[in-house]
This record gives structure tokens, C-alpha cells and sequence, in this order.
């Protein structure tokens, strides 16, 4: 048997994390490929969850790690922590001589490892091109796809905006999205089998899990980032007047997270927020089944269009952060207003859970993508389609 295909996964934040780990893990088990996993960008921040730890904690060997977050939280550090990204990421790649590369999704920073991989003529793998969102990774995920060689997609109307976009149809492969694989172990064991406050910590009122309660997620939108604090006090604002108990998490790094985050600690410092418990992060696991148990989960994550679409969580989506993305019936869409916010919830409570849907996949997502990335022919030039 020949040399095992060397596989280098760029993973640069929590998200992208529990979004591609089945797909990890079954490329370290394959044995016909290699896994070298480059950790880089927020995934290694303490104040952005440590997901590194929870990669190390899951068994997975990382490569190399890559520090290029730069401070300040605005579109230009954005620019600039993508430009060291790219700076470091091309001597990674020209150091670990990957077969091929894999960027994820659509994170602002992703962009990075496309452009080193193709300059340096490495086969560009790109997970989930051809989705539509509302902001800023709307341009980054079509400039992935542009980048990329090989176009692993998570639904059937992500693969026709692919081959749209001048693709060619036999190097684009509806695999379903990996995040379902993790839904789909969950759904096997339901049960909340830990206490979120012991567990984690968090900050706030003493909410407990045994009882009726909801999920808060929710993101600074990129191309509105001035109106981030504004947007998620409406949020605030209606989940206290509801009084159910809540576990909210942190913002992830955007920017607009100041303003996300500003708007939490100075709406904490006016009101008794007793039904609210903060947190910075969990387990992916743990995530998905405190979702699963949950009454609803409230935001703009695109958690709540994937993986609850596929568990049959309800979901309050709030603004234009997920606008244009194949949604199931779980989804209630609202604007940035607290009065919509808590008629779309109570709504919600009224109705319980939804049936499931398999709009990103059936949960078998990381084998299969192990499995095409060790049989695919890898190339680094094309030509567009007409």
C-alpha cells in the first residue's frame, strides 16, 4: 500500500470546531489518509471558549498552532487578522506539506487558509460552500468556493448555487454537514446528563436545569456592527419581562462582539436579571443536549437553522445574520424588537417540540467525507464551467 494521504484541516474557532469533529475523527481513523489539524485564530482564546482544549480533551493531535487574532474587535483588525492568518498559515502548509487542505464554512478568517493553500498549488477543500447568510460571510464563503477545488456541501440547494457559480458538477458532493453527526449521537441518548452551573460555572442567577428553560445565543452581525449593543438588548429585554429561566451564551469573535458584550454587562448592571445564567462555552455534546432539552433557543446562531431543524428544537431567529438559509419549520424569523421576540417564544412554549427535518443530512456526514477524501481525484487548477 502506498503513503497515506496527508489531510491538513485549518480549524480557526469554536464553531468550526463541533462543525467538522466527525469528520476529524473519521479521517484519523481512515486508513488511508492522515490527519494534520492546524489550530489557529480564536479556537486558541481563552475569552472565546478554549476550544482547543476540548480538541486536545477529545484525543485529536494538533500539528500546529497559529496565534493571529488581533485585538480590537472592528472590521479593520478583522482585515489584519486574516492578513497574519494567511502570513502563517503559508509557512504551515509549506512545513507540514499537505496532499491536500480543508478550509470550513465561512468564518471571516477562512479566507486565509484558501489563499495560502492555492498560491502554494495545494488541492483546496472547502466544507459547506453554496449556503446564503446575511453578512460578511456571505462573501467569504463564495470566495472559498472560487478558491476551492473540491466542494464538500451540506444540502441540495448549497450544491445547485455551487455548480451555478461555474463549479464543476463532478467535484461537488452533497456529504450533509458533520454538526448533524453530533445531533444524531445525541438523539441516542437524550437525556441532560449533567448540571450546566456545576459543571461550568458561568455567571448570574442560579438557573437550574431541571425545569422549563430556554438557550440564548446571539451574534454581532458584521455588516451592522455599530447596532450590535442596541440588538441585544431588545433580546434582553425580552427575555427578563419573560422570567423563564435562561442560559445565554457569549458572542463569539466578530466584529460587534464589544457591543454585543457591552450591552450584557451594562443591562445586568440596571436590571436583576434572576432568570439568566451567562456562560462562555460548553462541549459540544453538552451544548446539543441542553439545546434538546430546552423549551427554545433564541438568536441568530446558525446552530438554530441546522442542528435544531434536525432535533426539532424551536427556534426564535432574530435579524438578518442567517437571512437566506434553508430553514425548517421549527424557525420563527423576527426583527431586533423585544415585543416580537416574546410573542415568537411564548408562541413557542405554546407549541413544543417540532418533528424532525434532514435539510443538512442524516448524521453519517464525517464518514462520508473521510471516505471521499480518500478516493477523490486531487487537483489544484480548473477552469470555470460554461
Amino acid at each position: 500500500m502506498g503513503s497515506k494521504r496527508k489531510i491538513c484541516v485549518v480549524v480557526t474557532a469554536r464553531p468550526s470546531y463541533s462543525r467538522v469533529k466527525t469528520a476529524l475523527r473519521a479521517i484519523d481513523n481512515h486508513p488511508s489518509l492522515e490527519l494534520q489539524l492546524v489550530v489557529a485564530g480564536s479556537a486558541l482564546l481563552g475569552r472565546y471558549g478554549n476550544a482547543v482544549d476540548y480538541i486536545e480533551n477529545d484525543g485529536f493531535k494538533i500539528s500546529e498552532k497559529v496565534y493571529n487574532v488581533l485585538e480590537g474587535e472592528n472590521p479593520t483588525s478583522m482585515a489584519k487578522t486574516t492578513g497574519i492568518g494567511l502570513m502563517e498559515l503559508a509557512n504551515v502548509f509549506y512545513n507540514l506539506q499537505p496532499d491536500a487542505v480543508v478550509t470550513i464554512a465561512d468564518r471571516f478568517e477562512t479566507i486565509a487558509t484558501s489563499i495560502a493553500a492555492s498560491y502554494q498549488n495545494i488541492p483546496l477543500i472547502h466544507i459547506q460552500g453554496g449556503e446564503v447568510t446575511g453578512n460578511i460571510d456571505e462573501k467569504v464563503r463564495h470566495a472559498n468556493t472560487k478558491l476551492a477545488d473540491i466542494h464538500l456541501v451540506a444540502s441540495d440547494s448549497a450544491r445547485e448555487r455551487v455548480l451555478r457559480m461555474g463549479e464543476h458538477d463532478e467535484y461537488v458532493f452533497n456529504t450533509g454537514c458533520p454538526s448533524i453527526d453530533l445531533a444524531a449521537d445525541i438523539l441516542n441518548s437524550p437525556q441532560l446528563d449533567f448540571e450546566p452551573i456545576e459543571k461550568y460555572g458561568g455567571v448570574g442567577a442560579n438557573v437550574l436545569a431541571n425545569q422549563d428553560y430556554l438557550v440564548v445565543m446571539q451574534h454581532p452581525v458584521t455588516t451592522e456592527y455599530g447596532a450590535a449593543r442596541r440588538d441585544v438588548e431588545e433580546t434582553l429585554k425580552a427575555v427578563h419581562e419573560l422570567g423563564v429561566p435562561t442560559f445565554w451564551f457569549w458572542p463569539n469573535v466578530d466584529a460587534g462582539a464589544d457591543g454585543t458584550s457591552t450591552g450584557i454587562r451594562s443591562f445586568r448592571e440596571k436590571h436583576n436579571l434572576d432568570n439568566i445564567r451567562f456562560f462562555k462555552n460548553m462541549a459540544p455534546q453538552d451544548f446539543l443536549r441542553l439545546l434538546l432539552n430546552s423549551k427554545c433557543l433564541i438568536g441568530n446562531s446558525s446552530v438554530g437553522i441546522r442542528e435544531c431543524s434536525f432535533l426539532g428544537v424551536p427556534v426564535v431567529n432574530i435579524g438578518t445574520r442567517q437571512h437566506g438559509r434553508d430553514r425548517g419549520r421549527n424557525v420563527k424569523d423576527v426583527g431586533y424588537d423585544s415585543q416580537l421576540i416574546k410573542d415568537a417564544i411564548t408562541s413557542h412554549l405554546n407549541n413544543g417540540q417540532y418533528e424532525q427535518e434532514y435539510i443538512y443530512g442524516d448524521g453519517k456526514s464525517g464518514e462520508r467525507i473521510a471516505a471521499l477524501l480518500s478516493n477523490v481525484e486531487l487537483r489544484f487548477h480548473k477552469t470555470i464551467t460554461y
